[in-house]
């Protein structure tokens, strides 16, 4: 038994009973069920498309990413790539879109367009009107990240504020007294970026903690603004020796404005930070991080989004991460600049 049988059966085209089955294109309610009752009458064993009609699902998740215009980090690519694997895994299929600004349209089609049977939602605010307007009225979903009120929504996180704190007390203990926070860009925390803000409560109360002075700054992210940002601040404080990080695209540019200044990482200065492992891995040197788990994350929203999808009513579940500092080669003692 094949398509073209069930069409000949139900008096419609092939790419009639195709569409129906994989909802590509909208088929109207009657002609699925004249659809439906013909395979039902054949004793037809559909692929994974034709139970998805039967059970009114596209079989297909949506990732909705940040806006194209923006070069996607190490660590975003990551979560990109892990949600497509374990989706397809699971036999379903994974539509990208993006949000913010002139995408905003992609996303309202996501959310009301039945293209997509849940949503997971990455980079989260921690006021998030796309949080909202799916609670709203939208699809089942998940987040990468989590809002102010995270009872609100199942998700999945990085523990910013706790590993970043790790980052300065394993600072501390190597005897740095003058640390930096480098951030990510300035627009993106000042629109409330989750993990921005609670890097930066990671940080404030572990200096507090730790009786060291510290300094806050954004940075772009990308090298060369991480090489400007750490110009600027070696000459701002001199006396600074360390720096902790969640911006892992401006780090390659912090190692270059270090070697300009003559400053040798880790002799005579240290980073550590929150960065994907391999990227961390692959730098020179090897970047003293919490290895932020990608595979495992992407994984777990795919499964948090699937029993959402079976059940929408099943209580909110949430996954806090917060790996083990992977000691390598870019933090040492301190060694006084000024």
């Amino acid at each position: 038994m094949n398509i073209g049988e069930i069409a000949k059966r139900a008096g419609v085209s092939r790419s009639t009973v195709s569409y129906a089955l994989t909802g590509k294109r909208p088929v109207s309610e009657e002609t699925k069920r004249r659809i439906q009752a013909v395979i039902d009458e054949l004793g037809y064993r559909p692929n994974a498309a034709a139970r998805a009609l039967k059970e009114g699902r596209t079989r297909t998740i949506g990732l909705v990413i940040p806006p194209a215009s923006q070069r996607l980090t190490d660590m975003q690519l990551g979560f990109v790539a892990s949600v497509v694997d374990a989706a397809a895994r699971a036999d379903l299929d994974v539509l990208l879109s993006p949000s913010g600004g002139e995408h905003d349209r992609s996303f309202e089609r996501v959310v009301t367009g039945r293209r997509v049977d849940g949503v997971i939602l990455m980079e989260i605010r921690l006021e998030d009107d796309r949080v909202t307007r799916l609670l709203e009225s939208g699809p089942p979903f998940v987040g990468i990240g989590r809002t102010r009120r995270p009872e609100d929504m199942s998700w999945v996180d990085i523990d910013y504020e706790t590993l970043i704190a790790k980052c300065v007390h394993h600072l501390a203990d190597l005897g740095h007294r003058h640390l930096a926070l480098v951030n990510r860009n300035a627009e993106l925390v000042a629109a409330g970026y989750g993990p921005g803000h609670r890097a930066q409560a990671g940080f404030d109360r572990a200096i507090a903690e730790r009786g060291l002075h510290g300094v806050r700054v954004c940075c772009a992210d990308d090298a060369q603004a991480g090489q400007s940002c750490l110009r600027q601040l070696l000459a701002d404080h001199p006396e600074l020796t360390a720096i902790a990080t969640i911006n892992e695209a401006a780090v390659s540019g912090m190692y270059r404005a270090l070697a300009e200044a003559d400053l040798t990482v880790p002799g005579d200065f240290s980073i550590a930070g929150v960065a994907a492992q391999h990227w961390a891995e692959n730098l020179h040197p090897p970047l003293t991080a919490a290895d932020v788990p990608a595979d495992e994350m992407g994984a777990r929203a795919v499964e948090l989004l699937i029993q959402r999808i079976a059940d929408p009513a099943t209580p909110h579940r949430h996954l806090l991460i917060a790996p083990p500092i992977s000691l390598r080669a870019t933090t040492g003692p301190a060694r006084p600049r000024a």
